[in-house]
């Protein structure tokens, strides 16, 4: 009885997880036709892609009012601005994929004594707006301060003690 059970249940699963890769590339296609503009200053516009590449700049007709400087720093910012619009729009379209995969069971729900693994996912740290040479990202770059691991365990070795495969015992 329990057998049957636990093939109904991961039969369940299984169907799920097949509607979820169908739903998946469902998001991916409409996300691949993402595109957002951003006008700065009333003279440019920038539009990306779902991937942030700029795909069309506009200049207004009296853009040759702007210094060069000027011009620049209104396109990096346009581009910016789309390119967080096209994020914001990404994730909104992602939003019913991760509902849905909050109310799958976890491995170790379905696996008994399997630890749970999703709070040691790392978190990507976000990425800098800063021009390349700026201040920030020099101090970002900054190989002198050295990783820090706080989970560790501590193993002294004695000498002789590890004989790898010479070893007698294999």
């Amino acid at each position: 009885m329990t057998n049957e059970f636990a093939k109904a249940e991961m039969a369940a699963v299984l169907d799920e997880v097949q509607q979820q890769f169908r739903a998946i590339a469902k998001v991916q296609q409409r996300r691949s036709e993402l595109t957002a503009s951003a006008t700065v200053r009333k003279r440019i516009t920038v539009t990306v892609n779902a991937d942030g590449t700029i795909i069309e700049t506009k200049f207004a007709s009296d853009i040759d009012e702007l210094s060069y400087t000027e011009i620049a720093k209104a396109v990096t910012e346009a581009a910016q601005q789309a390119t967080a619009e096209v994020m914001r729009k990404a994730q909104e379209l992602m939003m019913p994929l991760h509902d849905r995969r909050a109310r799958l069971p976890k491995l170790s729900d379905l696996i008994e004594g399997m630890p749970d693994l999703s709070a040691e996912m790392p978190k990507a740290p976000k990425a800098s707006l800063a021009p390349p040479n700026a201040d920030e990202r020099r101090a970002a770059d900054d190989d002198s301060v050295p990783m820090e691991f706080s989970n560790v365990e501590v193993v002294s070795r004695q000498p002789g003690a590890d004989r790898g495969v010479t070893d007698s015992s294999w």
